[in-house]
């Protein structure tokens, strides 16, 4: 059961960059997990045969999706036929056809969860596979104290192990996560030391550039000499954001947060962009929360804001709906969703969304979607981003709230 973790989290994370191909190699990996752990029970009673399949099974179904909890319940009943029908065949297949419906009711919840919470899900369903166990086996081989004895000694097992299981693999996640920030972080670093450095450099020659192309642009000058300098200044201009852009994120951050209505900011937002969204044929749809008080700047905020809708909006060609919403939760954040019915984006896409330079626009640099969310974190906010290839995405922005 460790091997499939540490081969995941030091060779597979780093070697194979498909989000698709991991969970076939993990879904291989927990499958030879469970049949390492079938291979060499603890038998007990007559015919009575006790293993830890459950642990890889929830794991690998859990961290995996439905396909691969599907999969690995057909390992297990495949591998138990191997050794023969007989009351332990009838047994496992009986409590994998009552646990597979809950581990599959759970995935969605396990899925958006934080740390704890996934760990009280996993640790509880091992302990429902084992009372189902139980129950099982107790009304096909009947109920005895001895038998009682194992069986308890066996779900007392069970769920220890599970949870320390959970806890490694969540650990190492986190710090996976971690070390992922911190190569961002260095990133942006440099990006920031190289801008304040160079940007004002450049900008000078070509706005002095920009100004000479206007004093040529004579009105007896041919049409198409005349497109030629058009061109050159819309480009030189386009150049003029990006360093722009480069600027914005260098500066040091100067901290003027005060108390502020996130509702109120969000609604002045759809506003602004109201007259882009029409001319993209894209329809807001808003349900806005009055009181969402939280501290921040409110510039930076609906610059963030703004950018982020306007890529919403980008992403659906052929037109569409936006959802914006902004409310409270029981945890004490405030909630802004973002939530279009464009392109959608891969796992792999949004895992670098955010990243330097990286953008799913052709003439995007990526500063505009990083420096959204270097504000965000500004304001010890945090983005989380759902999305389905062809579906759509979801941005979901949390901010402490504030009384």
């Amino acid at each position: 059961m460790v091997l499939p973790i540490f081969i995941y989290f030091t060779l597979i994370t780093e070697k194979v960059k498909s989000d698709k191909n991991r969970k076939v190699i993990m879904f291989i990996l927990w499958g030879i997990s469970i049949i390492f752990c079938m291979s060499f029970p603890v038998s007990f009673g007559q015919n009575g045969r006790l293993d830890l399949r459950i642990i890889p099974l929830l794991l690998g179904s859990l961290y995996g999706g439905f396909l691969p909890c599907i999969f690995l319940s057909a390992i297990i009943i495949l591998y138990r036929l191997y050794f023969g029908i007989s009351i332990g065949f009838y047994n496992t297949v009986l409590v994998l056809l009552l646990s597979v419906p809950v581990i599959l009711f759970f995935l969605k919840s396990f899925a958006s969860s934080k740390k704890d919470k996934r760990v009280k899900i996993v640790v509880s369903l091992s302990f429902c596979y084992g009372l189902i166990g139980l129950a099982v086996s107790g009304i096909l081989r009947g109920f005895s104290l001895d038998y009682l004895k194992v069986q308890a000694i066996y779900l007392i097992f069970v769920v220890a192990v599970t949870f320390l299981f959970t806890m490694l693999k969540e650990t190492i996640r986190e710090i996976q996560q971690l070390r992922s920030e911190m190569q961002n972080s260095e990133k942006l670093r440099i990006i920031s030391e190289l801008a304040s450095v160079f940007a004002h450099e450049i900008r000078n020659p070509m706005q002095v550039t920009r100004g000479f192309l206007q004093l040529l642009n004579e009105p007896d000058l041919p049409d198409d000499k005349k497109k030629y300098l058009q061109i050159s200044i819309e480009e030189l201009d386009r150049a003029n954001e990006i360093i722009n852009d480069f600027l914005s994120f260098g500066k040091p951050s100067i901290n003027s947060s005060e108390r502020i209505n996130a509702g109120y900011q969000l609604k002045r937002v759809v506003n602004i962009i109201q007259n882009y969204s029409l001319n993209h044929n894209v329809e807001l749809k808003t349900d806005i929360l009055e009181n969402c008080w939280i501290y921040a700047n409110p510039q930076k905020l609906n610059q963030s804001l703004i950018n982020i809708l306007k890529n919403a909006i980008e992403s659906m060609p052929n037109g569409g709906s936006v959802w914006i919403t902004c409310t409270s939760t029981d945890d004490g954040y405030i909630k802004i969703t973002i939530k279009d019915q464009g392109i959608g984006m891969t796992k792999n896409q949004i895992d670098r969304l955010g990243s330097p330079f990286y953008s799913l626009k052709e003439s995007g640099t990526g500063l505009g979607m990083m420096i959204s969310f270097q504000i965000v974190r500004s304001f010890k906010g945090k983005i989380q981003v759902n999305s389905e290839k062809d579906k759509g995405t979801e941005f979901i922005i949390l901010f402490p709230q504030i009384n």
